[in-house]
């Protein structure tokens, strides 16, 4: 397949390269990944790979339609589904069963990571959008971390769409783009990406190869 991997995030460090400098790197967990499903133009609308990862521990505990999909395509269930779309080409060269691991990957390879950021809860205009806050002194109280008015009068008489105000804040889908591989360990199914990824340590992402690197 070569388009990616799904992966969980183990944490960071920090490796030395040639020279001598420190690098800090990301470790991600990637593979081995199952080919599961084979969506085409003619049945669902577009061309795609469902591939997993994680097998799972418990295999009892697999509702039916899970169980009977996995079984279907004769591959160990898995705990984590994603989709690649791919062009007709790639997708006459996946075969359903096909297992792919970090091997697709080579040190100084460029990849984009996505996962799901640290959820932070609900959060004040403070914390969430960087707001000032009003004075502490001049006579200030009760409201020194509030957001404010928050329309207008007669003209639109309403509060705009987007407007900045406390809500839940992370949780999001966020990619960060051009992430250069370091080290890929195959015996471990290591890859080692410098600098930081979205989400928590435990956390499960997508590794694609980077979009702006491939022309």
């Amino acid at each position: 397949m070569g388009l990616g991997l799904i992966g969980k995030k183990l944490g960071m460090s920090q490796i030395f390269d040639e020279h001598g400098n420190v690098v800090p790197v990301t470790v991600i967990k990637a593979g081995p990944c199952y080919v599961v499903q084979k969506k085409t133009a003619d049945k669902e609308g577009y061309n795609a790979v469902q591939i997993g990862f994680d097998e799972v521990i418990k295999v009892q505990r697999l509702n039916k339609p899970d169980a009977g999909h996995f079984k279907k395509a004769d591959v160990t269930p898995t705990q984590v589904l994603r989709e690649f779309k791919v062009t007709p080409e790639d997708l006459e060269a996946n075969e359903v069963g096909a297992v792919y691991s970090v091997d697709i990957f080579e040190p100084g390879d460029f990849v984009d990571v996505t996962g799901t950021s640290k959820g932070k809860g609900f959060a004040g205009v403070v914390k969430r959008h960087g707001f000032k806050g009003a004075p502490a002194s001049r006579g200030s109280h009760e409201f020194f971390r509030h957001g404010g008015s928050i329309g207008q009068n007669m003209t639109p008489g309403r509060t705009m769409k987007g407007k900045k105000m406390p809500g839940h804040m992370g949780s999001k889908k966020i990619t960060v783009q051009n992430l250069k591989i370091i080290d890929v360990r195959g015996d471990t199914n290591l890859l080692l990406v410098e600098g930081a990824v979205p989400g928590p340590a435990k956390g499960y992402v997508v590794i694609r190869r980077a979009v702006k690197k491939l022309g």
